[in-house]
């Protein structure tokens, strides 16, 4: 009996020891592991001019190499506890418990490195990278106010399926923990190139804007005041305040590309009729067919002007409401008649952030209303090169008003969006060199035809 005690022990010792052997060597092989994962800038073959900004480069590398250096620090210090004597005297199930925690930090960092991979990727694709490094261009010029309200973050774009955009704002929370060091947007291809691919990332500029002012917030009490004083129709300004940050993100895309900004958003919710008129009080996005109707009268507010009562017209042509229940249409006239009211409201809010100003006053800008935007046009001819030195939000909202305009066809505005994004990517590569970049540019016979 005790020999077979004895034998029992030993096998029992063995068994240890193989199992914390095996917790030993999986932490050092995630330590190994974590030492394949290289800085986009050894890896990635975009060319310069592709890169995004040096600023969100840097941003990224150090939030990544801060992350990996965080976890080879739990990985060191769980190995000094395995082989120390606590470790030794712990029981396996303890040993496996903080072993199951560095494999799941392991797994946090990677994500977090595939999140930044996917928008890096891309821009070693031909031409493409190369317009997406001309979209950062165009989606910092966007963020950057005239007066520094606040300090911009580097923002930088990626291409994907589907017909909306999306961003994941800087300084909010990646999943697994840690603060985004950059604005991350993801604009749609089936918009590369026309000016829509401008309203669509200037709208989620918008959200990163919005963010940095502290709108919604600051927005919620007077529309609350609102509400409680419409008499029989409190709800309405209920869905405002539900709807707030995707207006916001829309006043900013009107506010910085003009009328491009609402046909982009028509191409966008351009869906069969159920959809357009869908009814969904859940949803933050506010219902499409009212939606393009804010969009006119945000517009009409900050840029006065004939063309979006025509452009609300012609919606409301697109999809009439013959057809519609009588709630669904009572629900729809209740919301236009008080967007009047709730479009003064916006505009003239003036939050602690701007100290005194509205935010009118600090979106709009005299260069985006409609004659003048004619008269750059006429200006420049038509013709890029004469564009290139311009903010290239001005453009895209000067282009986006030539195409309103029936002054310019789909063929030739791709043409020349394409030419402007390289060129754009292209100066804030090789800079202090502005007088000999348009000579850098690509001069293909599709060029010269602009």
């Amino acid at each position: 009996m005790l020999a077979l005690a004895s034998v029992q022990e030993e096998t029992a010792v063995t068994q240890r020891i193989s199992a914390l052997r095996w917790l030993e060597q999986e932490s050092r092989a995630l330590a190994v592991r974590l030492d394949r994962v290289k800085p986009f800038a050894l890896q990635e073959t975009m060319v310069p001019a592709a890169a995004p900004s040096p600023g969100a480069q840097t941003a990224i590398e150090h939030y990544l190499v801060a992350g990996r250096r965080e976890l080879r620090r739990l990985i060191a210090t769980y190995l000094r506890w395995l082989n120390g004597p606590r470790g030794q005297r712990a029981s396996l199930s303890e040993a496996q418990r903080r072993f199951t925690f560095l494999r799941l930090r392991f797994n946090t960092v990677l994500s977090q490195f595939d999140i930044f991979a996917d928008v890096m990727t891309q821009r070693s694709e031909y031409e493409t990278g190369v317009w997406l490094g001309g979209l950062d261009v165009l989606a910092a010029d966007a963020l950057n106010l005239p007066r520094r309200w606040y300090d911009a973050p580097p923002v930088i774009c990626y291409l994907d399926r589907g017909h909306g955009a999306a961003i994941r704002r800087a300084r909010t929370r990646l999943p697994g923990g840690g603060e985004n060091p950059v604005a991350i947007i993801r604009v749609p291809r089936e918009r590369m190139i026309s000016n829509g691919i401008a309203s669509s990332l200037v709208h989620e500029v918008g959200h990163q804007g919005a963010a940095l002012l502290d709108l919604v917030p600051s927005l919620q009490q007077p529309l609350a005041r609102f509400q409680a004083k419409a008499d029989g129709q409190g709800y309405v300004w209920g869905l405002f305040d539900r709807w707030l940050s995707e207006i916001l993100a829309d006043c900013w895309s009107v506010a910085r590309v003009g009328i491009a900004a609402t046909l982009g958003l028509m191409g966008v919710v351009s869906l069969p009729r159920a959809f357009v008129f869908r009814v969904s009080l859940d949803d933050p996005h506010p219902i499409p067919w009212i939606r393009v109707k804010i969009s006119c009268a945000m517009g009409n507010a900050l840029y006065p002007h004939p063309q979006w009562e025509r452009l609300a017209s012609m919606w409301e042509g697109y999809y009439p409401m013959t057809g519609l229940s009588r709630e669904t249409r009572r629900l729809l006239l209740d919301v236009e008649s008080a967007v009047p009211s709730f479009v003064d409201l916006l505009l003239e809010h003036r939050p602690d952030t701007l100290h005194g100003h509205s935010l009118g006053e600090v979106l709009g800008s005299r260069d985006r209303m409609p004659d003048r935007l004619q008269r750059l046009y006429q200006q420049w001819g038509g013709r890029p090169r004469r564009m290139r030195k311009a903010a290239p939000a001005l453009v895209f909202a000067v282009i986006g008003q030539a195409r309103a305009d029936g002054r310019l066809t789909p063929e030739r505005e791709s043409r020349m969006l394409g030419w402007l994004l390289t060129y754009w990517a292209l100066r804030d590569t090789v800079k202090g060199s502005e007088p000999c970049v348009a000579q850098l540019v690509p001069r293909t016979q599709e060029m010269m035809e602009v």
